[in-house]
């Protein structure tokens, strides 16, 4: 069963009631100089802080030292700094999990000296990409960090020792890591060793950043997203607009930024290609394929390349043919929400894209259950230029008939070839 309310072992976290809005718990101001509000932004790929100097070739993830004054226009300030490492985090966009995305900028009499982020999980830190970029010239010099610098060993050394190493004067912390591992931890270790630390610049930036990790870490659930597809008058519709799997579209995007994606098994026929990111060196998400007993649709034999990143969820008799083919099938008494994110937990996802297509029986109950159980966190609803009212039946109608009305906050839109996709937050 899936914990949807943990107490965060921390002595800065005071737990909230479960409400998307408050998903990050009440922090003590006292000792983080918090701004207590959460403003959930929308999807990282759909804005980008504003970077006024124009930027120079790079060496892979890691900039040649920048020799650009950011004192023009009043940007010489801390919120400038921090939102550049926001910037420089997203570069890594879909690679980071289930770590958060970091970006660092290391500056010095006004000047940007080194940059770097975290390229992937397991990889080194944005701190310490950012200050081999700097080298020498990080002495004395202030780092701007989009996250709390971690103060232990996991698969890396703690960065809060290499900037001490390196004996920067100051330290600018868009937020505190709510890992309860290294929530504070760092902040602490920096100040002990005599080194000046703000913390809580342009936090909001930084919280929509890694909304999916701080929910996962806040809550020890995945974070649960729903998407679907809408007619111009409002009907369910179980395709996808034109160009909308396209590299740098919003599909595309999509299936790069969450950790799996669960699709009706009604799906696969014979045609049927298993949706996949374009994105360059996209890491894929896994497919989660859902076959209740009640369903008479066969996953066809022949699948193609992503059948190694493919489980099939079933509570039904195991289909021979998906063990001929290597796919890994999870046979469980009931398929429901708690049962699905509970394994992505266990699997290490953060996050959870339920794709609204196919037969919608066998996503109602899913999608009432998450409704009317508070798991969904965030929707994102694309509407073709298709007119469907000789629809038999308002294949929504279930969901709309719920006793319960629902809030959405922070609504933003974007045009996506021949389509509109909206996306918000539910608020429970």
């Amino acid at each position: 069963m899936v914990v949807r309310n943990i107490d965060v072992i921390s002595e800065i976290f005071t737990p909230t009631p479960q409400k998307f809005t408050s998903f990050l718990p009440t922090l003590n101001p006292s000792k983080l100089g918090f701004n207590r509000s959460l403003i959930c932004g929308f999807c990282g790929f759909y804005k980008s802080p504003i970077w006024v100097p124009t930027r120079p070739s790079w060496r892979g993830h890691c900039p040649s030292s920048l020799s650009v004054h950011c004192g023009i226009n009043g940007l010489n300030d801390d919120g400038f700094y921090i939102r550049r490492c926001v910037e420089l985090a997203r570069k890594a966009f879909g690679f980071t999990s289930p770590n958060p995305m970091v970006g660092c900028v290391i500056v010095k009499d006004g000047k940007i000296v080194g940059e770097g982020f975290n390229p992937k999980a397991g990889q080194p830190h944005a701190e310490v990409f950012a200050l081999r970029d700097a080298g020498d010239l990080a002495e004395n010099a202030t780092a701007y960090i989009s996250l709390e610098p971690c103060n232990h060993f996991g698969k890396t050394p703690p960065c809060t020792e290499a900037l001490i190493k390196a004996k920067v004067k100051k330290v600018v912390i868009g937020m505190v890591d709510p890992n309860p591992v290294v929530a504070y931890k760092g902040v602490a270790r920096l100040r002990d060793a005599g080194i000046e630390v703000v913390v809580g610049v342009e936090e909001e930036s930084c919280k929509s950043l890694n909304e999916t990790y701080i929910y996962n870490m806040l809550t020890g659930s995945p974070f649960l997203t729903l998407r679907y597809s809408l007619s111009v008058d409002g009907k369910f519709l179980d395709i996808l607009g034109d160009g909308v799997m396209d590299c740098g579209e919003y599909y595309s995007r999509l299936l790069q930024e969450y950790d799996a994606v669960v699709l009706s098994s009604s799906l696969f026929g014979e045609d049927f290609f298993v949706p996949a990111s374009e994105e360059p060196g996209a890491n894929q998400a896994l497919h989660i394929i859902i076959q209740k007993c009640t369903s008479s649709y066969q996953i066809p034999q022949v699948i193609n390349e992503f059948t190694g990143n493919m489980v099939l969820l079933t509570d039904s008799r195991i289909p021979p043919d998906m063990a001929q083919q290597g796919i890994e099938t999870v046979v469980v008494d009931q398929i429901n929400l708690n049962v699905i994110l509970d394994y992505c937990n266990r699997q290490g996802l953060n996050s959870v894209l339920l794709d609204f297509r196919g037969n919608f029986s066998e996503f109602e109950e899913l999608a009432k259950e998450g409704i009317e159980k508070k798991y969904f966190n965030k929707f994102v609803t694309e509407i073709l230029p298709v007119w469907n009212g000789c629809s038999k039946m308002d294949s929504l109608m279930p969901l709309k008939s719920l006793k319960q009305g629902i809030e959405v906050i922070n609504l933003q839109s974007k045009a996506s070839d021949q389509s509109v996709v909206l996306e918000g937050y539910f608020k429970f």
